[in-house]
């Protein structure tokens, strides 16, 4: 099929509106086998899925972004590059980067995919970003095998040229578009809804199961009797009241208490699976059961390697391929710096610098602005201990001081 003529709209912005459209994973989503529906949005009340998101969206919206151009030397920020006052300050006027990364971020994990408009002017100069509802957008490959974007708002269907959209998957079947773990796993969240809402309606009723009034006789309206009970004892705040029954009456309680039903275990546990889909330890959301002062540092960093990382390198190779010219990409690249969530203790790094200072790898004005000061004259210099010897001169020295000592004894 021939990609149609790109809608006048999109020259200057999408201007999406933030509500549930047909999505592209809609056979995902749905009832499940704890009959609760769950889709991105119901899945946000779940407290744990919240705090998941929260946790990667602040977490990467808060790294350093900057747009590297590669030296001779190594790197130097490209200050006079184009994009990178968009990354790292504003994509557009309406957003400042942190926002703009959370939004994407908070997308890729709900939806599986992110994705951006891309404003260039008539030279090709990316000039801002808006972001798209990935609910709203399905992607298509067209006759000559070039991938286009529709993108429906409010009923009207618009399309986007693969140049004019910043696309970043997740996990997916194709390679092209990712599957949303919240559909994946909505047997799991489903459940911790149910329990949710079992617990809610346990205090709802007063803190007691279920139960039976029996009445030696025979009652003329049990509907009075019903209401008039519920009124009097029915919710959280009438729990533990006195019950006063007339006329012979007696209440026997029904169904199983939460004890024998395993509710809070339940519900831990469901905290622990939500979690392990997003790669979340679990101290981070509250539960440090089996966390202490020692292994919470090691989960830290390891939430850094294996949970932050792939989200990373996913952005920075998506931002290089659709905000970088082919000719720029060899020279330019974009990197997320995650350095502030690796420091130690202040008594660690202190260590750390002294020894990089005493072998040479590191200079004092290094060291400053690794700690956000301000470099200070005379800062650049290198320097080693001078009671270092290299190998081979301690070699070619004591060779030396054997020779000397066989001439010595010959005499």
């Amino acid at each position: 099929m021939k990609i149609p003529i790109i809608s006048k709209i999109f020259r200057s912005r999408a201007d999406p509106k933030n509500s549930m459209w047909q999505s592209a994973y809609q056979f995902f989503f749905g009832p499940t086998s704890s009959g609760k529906m769950v889709n991105e949005k119901t899945a946000m009340q779940t407290t744990t899925v919240y705090a998941c998101v929260r946790i990667l969206s602040e977490t990467i919206a808060s790294l350093p972004l900057h747009t590297y151009k590669r030296t001779d030397r190594g790197k130097e920020k490209a200050l006079d590059h184009p994009i990178y006052y968009l990354l790292h300050d504003e994509p557009n006027p309406e957003m400042t980067s942190f926002v703009f990364r959370e939004t994407l971020i908070g997308h890729l994990l709900l939806w599986g995919n992110a994705y951006a408009q891309i404003i260039r002017d008539g030279r090709g100069k990316v000039m801002a970003l808006y972001p798209l509802m990935p609910d709203k957008m399905t992607v298509h490959r067209s006759e000559a095998g070039e991938l286009y974007y529709i993108y429906n708002k409010e009923g009207q269907e618009h399309i986007l040229r693969n140049w004019e959209v910043l696309h970043i998957p997740g996990l997916g079947f194709d390679g092209l578009v990712g599957y949303s773990p919240i559909a994946m796993a909505k047997n799991a969240i489903g459940m911790a809804i149910a329990t949710e809402e079992y617990g809610a309606n346990f205090f709802n009723n007063g803190a007691n199961p279920g139960g039976v009034l029996e009445h030696p006789g025979i009652l003329k309206d049990p509907e009075r009797v019903r209401k008039s009970w519920n009124s009097v004892y029915g919710g959280s705040g009438n729990a533990h009241k006195v019950a006063v029954l007339e006329e012979g009456m007696s209440f026997k309680p029904i169904g199983i208490p939460p004890e024998q039903a395993q509710f809070l275990q339940t519900r831990k546990f469901q905290l622990n699976e939500i979690a392990r889909i997003f790669r979340i330890p679990p101290h981070m959301i509250g539960d440090l059961e089996k966390s202490s002062f020692s292994n919470i540092e090691q989960q830290s960093l390891e939430f850094v390697k294996y949970t932050l990382s792939p989200w990373l390198s996913r952005w920075e190779m998506a931002m290089k391929k659709a905000l970088l010219s082919p000719s720029e990409k060899k020279d330019y690249f974009i990197k997320l710096n995650v350095e502030g969530l690796l420091r130690g203790d202040y008594k660690s790094r202190m260590e750390g610098y002294a020894t990089g200072i005493q072998n040479g790898f590191l200079s004092p004005n290094d060291v400053r602005e690794l700690e956000d000061l301000n470099t200070i004259e005379h800062g650049d210099v290198y320097a080693v201990n001078g009671n270092m010897l290299k190998l081979e001169d301690i070699g070619a020295y004591a060779k030396k001081e054997s020779d000397t000592d066989k001439e010595g004894g010959e005499k």
